[in-house]
């Protein structure tokens, strides 16, 4: 049932012009190994300012959003999330204008699923999210994706990752992703 969903809402965004990578546990999937996953999330390449026309688009997949006051909450956390109300599959529709989310999207690449194209964030950036998220279960998926991906571009995350360090007073991200590259499972 991900499969048909995730088809039917790439078709969607395609249709409305809105640019989007699948990123979380349906990535991991792809670059990593099987886990259990319950949701899906999609990272948009638009601001808030694009709401209705994301909105316009849930019917197509068909999805409903959850939030009773839609625009306070979506304007709050950058974040729709939806249901697939015959499955109970959640979709959350991550708003993201950054230069780094922008790049993400540029390098996503498609796999098909039910004859239509999905885009998928490279397994650079499912890395890149999950040390950012910095979760014991987002680490252990990065390990994982870096021991079944061998030829990672390790430069562009070490380059995204200290660009996220600046604004810090410590190398977290920096630190988080080199701690996992030292350890066999993510060599």
């Amino acid at each position: 049932m991900f499969e048909e969903i995730l088809a039917r809402l790439a078709a969607a965004l395609d249709r409305h012009g809105i640019p989007g990578m699948v990123i979380g546990g349906q990535a991991v999937l792809l670059y990593g190994e099987p886990r259990l996953t319950r949701d899906i999330d999609v990272t948009l390449g638009v601001g808030t300012d694009r709401l209705a026309a994301v909105l316009e688009l849930l019917p197509e997949v068909p999805l409903r959003a959850l939030p009773v006051d839609l625009e306070a909450f979506v304007h709050r956390t950058m974040v729709l999330p939806a249901l697939h109300e015959a499955t109970g599959i959640r979709v959350d529709l991550v708003f993201s204008f950054t230069p780094y989310e922008q790049e993400a999207i540029a390098r996503a690449r498609s796999v098909m699923l039910g004859g239509q194209a999905v885009r998928f964030a490279s397994p650079e950036d499912v890395i890149i999210h999950k040390v950012f998220a910095g979760r014991p279960r987002d680490l252990e998926d990065a390990a994982t994706i870096m021991r079944n991906q061998p030829d990672l571009d390790r430069a562009y995350i070490r380059r995204w990752l200290e660009q996220f360090d600046a604004g810090q007073d410590e190398s977290v991200f920096a630190a988080r992703f080199a701690a996992i590259a030292a350890t066999p499972e993510g060599t």
